[in-house]
């Protein structure tokens, strides 16, 4: 039996986009000293669009449905350190703190979501 309106299966959608968007930060953090590193990430607003099943938003978008897909690629505009690298610590700590924000947010609309479900369960009860 699936339990579930639309937009718990968007927020769902919303959240596993997120984590892909946190874990790309992470990865970029953890390589901070790597010689060469480019900074990775992808547009969030357009993979959301393409998740979402409103078709596809350009060749920028993801590579197949679902959030997994993501196609990642370097950021552009940031400098490089002499030895190649440009990921920017401050930069990518922002980002990780909008990321945790973001996911926040969709973990209080996804139980805000399942709250008036169960209302609706017990209050057949009554």
């Amino acid at each position: 039996m699936h339990i579930g309106t639309r937009l718990s299966e968007a927020l769902g959608k919303y959240l596993d986009l997120t984590s892909d968007q946190m874990k790309l930060t992470a990865g970029n953090m953890a390589n901070v000293d790597t010689p060469g590193y480019k900074t990775q990430g992808f547009d969030f607003s357009k993979a959301l669009a393409e998740a979402m099943n409103y078709g596809p938003v350009d060749d920028a978008g993801l590579a197949g449905s679902g959030a997994s897909h993501v196609k990642v690629a370097g950021v552009a505009g940031l400098v490089s350190r002499p030895d190649g690298n440009d990921v920017s610590m401050d930069r990518e700590g922002l980002d990780l703190a909008k990321e945790q924000l973001q996911f926040r947010a969709g973990i209080e609309l996804l139980k805000h979501q399942f709250s008036g479900m169960m209302s609706a369960i017990h209050a057949d009860g009554k």
